[in-house]
């Protein structure tokens, strides 16, 4: 029998229920499809940095290099930890050095979840540069709390970086509908932009049977409300697909169905699998975080891992469960009601 190790980052807030819910599901599914999880917890969250001064340890990353998969909850409590330092603490250092260039996210809308518009055949999967771009740290400021203050941020675009995510998405059209969206503003960014816009132009000679078209951000934001039915694959850089990404949850029905993967290609190490939402300290005590995001992760997680029998089932479980009216409307069912329906569905 094959075991996954998979490293367990519940995070804050939301994070340890949303992870609780989705290992009891990849915990049935295994035993059900004949594999194994063997899951660590690790603590790393902002209560972590509140005792040690920092996100995770030292060796963090080493630790997590031995693991097949990372499954994370939730990270920030702005309250007593800015975002800036949890999120460059924990998610981007992770993102980077296991070279988790693509950021994956479906977007369609479950039986019974109904969203913000009238779309018929909503599905876009949203494909993210995940490692540079205008998250790439480089920058600084000086003159720090003067009139003369000059704060820097720098974009930052490789050849490298451009190109394998655009082939990432070429390959994912070719293997659904044959129709790719690269979004940049090339218009006011005539360097990196233009940059990625030519690349897009070079790789698709060699995508024939893909269907290529390039939009402006701000014309991308407006088709995916107004046409999101016109749309299959779409990619874009770290900010632009940052920014994508959560319209196309709040067209799904909102951030409790957005599910996420961080993808390491090459398998050269672990990727990181995660809901979309933060940690909502708001209802943090409440026992009402929706799971399924994390659920829709897990099931994502086992694709990646070869567990497809696995992973489909999941998501059958799911569409099930909101089918019923279970999970599709925030607050109205508990975590662990919710989970058990997914559990009880598995069974059908």
């Amino acid at each position: 029998m094959k075991t996954h190790r998979i490293a367990l980052i519940p995070g804050d807030g939301i994070g340890t229920p949303v992870i609780d819910a989705a290992w009891q599901v990849l915990e049935k599914t295994a035993k059900t499809y004949g594999f194994a999880v063997d899951g660590t917890t690790f603590p790393w969250s902002c209560d972590f940095y509140r005792k040690t001064g920092s996100m995770m340890p030292a060796d963090g990353i080493e630790t997590l290099r031995g693991f097949d998969a990372i499954l994370l909850g939730a990270v920030g409590w702005p309250a007593e930890v800015p975002d800036s330092v949890s999120l460059h603490g924990l998610l981007l250092p992770i993102r980077k050095a296991f070279v988790q260039y693509a950021n994956i996210r479906p977007h369609r809308l479950l039986p019974g979840v109904e969203g913000p518009l009238k779309a018929e055949n909503f599905d876009i999967l949203c494909i993210r540069e995940n490692t540079e771009g205008e998250y790439s740290g480089a920058g600084g400021r000086v003159h720090q709390g003067t009139a003369d203050e000059v704060a820097v941020e720098t974009s930052i675009f490789t050849r490298t970086g451009v190109e394998r995510i655009l082939r990432y998405g070429f390959e994912q059209a070719r293997a659904r509908r044959g129709k790719l969206a690269s979004v940049t503003k090339s218009n006011a960014q005539k360097y990196s932009m233009v940059f990625w816009d030519e690349i897009t132009a070079k790789l698709s000679a060699e995508y024939p049977d893909v269907q290529v078209a390039s939009y402006h951000i701000d014309a991308m934001a407006a088709r995916m409300v107004m046409a999101p039915e016109s749309l299959d694959v779409v990619v874009a850089s770290n900010l632009f697909g940052d920014i994508l990404t959560d319209l196309g949850a709040a067209i799904q029905g909102g951030l409790g169905f957005a599910a996420s993967a961080n993808i390491n290609p090459d398998r050269s190490a672990p990727s990181m699998f995660e809901p979309v939402h933060g940690s909502a300290p708001d209802i943090a005590h409440l026992g009402i975080a929706n799971p399924i995001a994390t659920i829709w992760s897990a099931a994502m997680m086992l694709d990646h891992l070869g567990e497809a029998e696995g992973a489909k089932a999941i998501m059958a479980a799911l569409e099930a469960t909101t089918a019923r009216g279970i999970g599709t409307l925030p607050g109205r069912n508990k975590t662990d009601e919710i989970t058990h329906a997914v559990l009880s569905a598995l069974d059908a």
